[in-house]
């Protein structure tokens, strides 16, 4: 049973790492960009609804409509502050700005809330499921975090091939130039992009915190690190590929530290992420690009 408990609690926390690279995937699927900053945004949300359910005593649901909203809002900001004057620019300078609104969201989390470990209260309010005469618990938080990662990626799938928006997407995610000449606000379609990428940062973060109850200005900043390790895994650009490498990723960790080391589980996840890009680069679903020149 142990063998079981582990492999859910992997999934569980793969799930997590696959909501998280959604955003990930999505941002760079539209607008060829990598936007470091998206495990930074999970930790204002978690902040955002420790606000609200801890310190304002409002229900936890109340709490995760609010990150919701507020990084739905950062993500729209950052885009248009610090990435749309660079559209034109090179990948070097947007991975560059990047990095510099990744630290600059820590360090204005460090000014607000200090660098010490906040309690973080569950916003889940399933009770544990008790299978095999008790031998193996789910927790509610598990099976939360499950159920929403396989309804997120199912309402997102279905939004980017039956709505005008999402076919939007799809189109500026193959030519911009063409895009804009069909009448597409690229603009408007990224900054869309962004605006969905970080609300789902906001339920990861509702949904990480609530697995693992404790919040600081860098809680955001390992696990978006291996949602960006997801997404290559699973072929970034593609969302089926971001949850796949998501889901595999919280398994390989989660076996890795229970029967080989908790400490060398981090370099057991990249190690096979190497593997499978020397066996296929662009990862489990995706696709080769040709370029024209």
């Amino acid at each position: 049973m142990s063998f079981v408990s582990y492999l859910i609690n992997g999934i569980s926390l793969g799930s997590v790492y696959a909501i998280i690279a959604l955003g990930y995937t999505m941002v760079y699927g539209i607008a060829k960009m990598l936007n470091f900053a998206h495990g930074d945004i999970i930790m204002m949300g978690a902040y955002v609804i420790f606000i609200v359910v801890s310190m304002m005593g409002m229900p936890a649901l109340v709490g995760v409509l609010a990150a919701i909203v507020v990084c739905t809002l950062l993500g729209v900001l950052i885009e248009r502050v610090a990435y749309k004057p660079l559209r034109g620019a090179s990948p070097l300078a947007v991975l560059i700005t990047a990095i510099g609104v990744s630290y600059l969201l820590q360090n204005v989390a460090l000014l607000l809330f200090g660098a010490n470990t906040k309690a973080f209260t569950s916003v889940v309010g399933v009770p544990a499921l008790r299978l095999a005469e008790g031998q193996l618990v789910i927790s509610g938080e598990t099976i939360v975090t499950i159920l929403s990662c396989i309804v997120i990626m199912i309402v997102l799938t279905t939004f980017i091939k039956k709505s005008k928006a999402g076919q939007a997407m799809l189109a500026v995610s193959e030519d911009k130039g063409a895009a804009t000449l069909m009448g597409i606000n690229v603009n408007k379609t990224i900054a869309l992009t962004f605006a969905i990428g970080s609300a789902l940062a906001a339920v990861a973060g509702a949904l990480l915190c609530s697995a693992y109850p404790s919040l600081t200005p860098y809680t955001g900043a390992m696990p978006g690190i291996k949602a960006f390790v997801a997404a290559v895994f699973g072929g970034i650009g593609s969302i089926p590929g971001a949850m796949i490498g998501g889901i595999l990723l919280g398994v390989i960790e989660n076996l890795s530290k229970a029967y080989i080391s908790s400490q060398l589980s981090d370099a057991i996840v990249f190690s096979v992420l190497i593997v499978v890009l020397l066996v296929k680069p662009t990862g489990i679903l995706g696709k080769k690009i040709n370029e024209k020149v």
